[in-house]
């Protein structure tokens, strides 16, 4: 669904009408607990275009507060879901300005009384992509002289919170860390040390795959910045590194608790993995298509060569035997 929706001209719209089509009037809450995550996922993976059609007044007042309204009285779990999304969106898309219309629903209802479930904003999986913290070694930054986009040095912002790309200001983003993931020989049974330094660079590991994830959510195929393409292809390289030696350390690390970790890490890999594949497909689809496209337009230029030359004979034949 997410694909379609990146990679076809009406898919936002279409998707907005599709989910639109599912909640408005529907008692059957399970069906509306299923199209509201098949929302979150497309919002946390489509582009901005899908993201005007859903942080505007008109969806957000529209359709999700209305299935939450006292004459709806939907089940708990199904106003903390459409709550939870609204709190999280208006977080996200706050320093957006043509994505404000959640944020002023949601300062609206907390005007009311509304009460928002607690939740972790900084755990939730981010829909923007975060500044570059580093520069990655052998790939030019951005000139401050032709995107001055913020003219006074500001802090690093939170994941979730950061400016959203557009078209004329490049992203920018993390260089992927390396962390070591040392596997010795036989079976591992680690002190608390020892697991406190495995998880600290898990955590660099799933810093990696979110940034390889924003990436891959931003960047449209075929149209991104050189730069960046090739740091997507160097996170790539490394999650691959990172994966073959968290399978090794899967099968030999005793303690349950650090094994399901390394099974959710491993998860996240192969997912992120499936979706870059599908993006240099894509990606590659697309230059075809404008090669063939261009041979096209090629070879369409030598009829109407053909037919000045003839109109030019015939004139001449006019000019020279006129007819009598």
């Amino acid at each position: 669904i997410c694909d379609i929706i990146n990679e076809t001209e009406e898919g936002p719209k279409d998707a907005i009408r599709a989910v639109k089509k599912r909640l408005n009037g529907n008692r059957n809450y399970r069906e509306v607990m299923l199209a509201l995550t098949v929302l979150e996922t497309c919002v946390k993976n489509c582009g901005h275009r899908f993201h005007v059609l859903v942080a505007n007044r008109d969806f957000i007042d529209g359709v999700l507060v209305k299935i939450i309204s006292p004459k709806s009285n939907p089940p708990t779990i199904v106003q903390d879901k459409v709550l939870a999304l609204i709190q999280a969106w208006a977080d996200a898309f706050r320093s957006s300005p043509d994505l404000t219309g959640v944020v002023h629903i949601y300062e609206e209802l907390k005007r009311k009384g509304i009460e928002f479930p607690m939740a972790d904003l900084d755990a939730l999986s981010p829909i923007h992509t975060p500044q570059r913290l580093c520069p990655l070694q052998g790939v030019p930054e951005v000139d401050p002289a032709t995107h001055m986009h913020n003219p006074q040095p500001q802090p690093q912002p939170r994941v979730g919170t950061a400016p959203p790309f557009t078209g004329t200001l490049p992203p920018t983003y993390t260089a992927p860390q390396i962390p070591s993931l040392q596997v010795s020989a036989g079976p591992i049974t680690a002190n608390s040390e020892q697991i406190a330094r495995l998880r600290s660079e898990l955590d660099i590991v799933r810093g990696n795959t979110k940034v390889m994830s924003e990436m891959l959510t931003e960047m449209v195929p075929g149209q991104e910045d050189p730069s960046d393409h090739e740091l997507l292809q160097e996170l790539n390289r490394t999650c691959r590194a990172m994966q073959q030696r968290i399978v090794e350390l899967i099968s030999r690390v005793s303690n349950e608790e650090v094994t399901e970790e390394l099974l959710h890490v491993n998860d996240d890999l192969n997912n992120i993995f499936l979706r870059y594949e599908r993006y240099e497909r894509y990606r590659s689809g697309r230059a075809a298509q404008g090669a063939n496209n261009g041979l096209r337009q090629a070879s369409m230029k030598v009829p109407h060569l053909n037919v000045i030359l003839y109109l030019v004979f015939f004139i001449f034949l006019i000019i020279y035997f006129p007819l009598n």
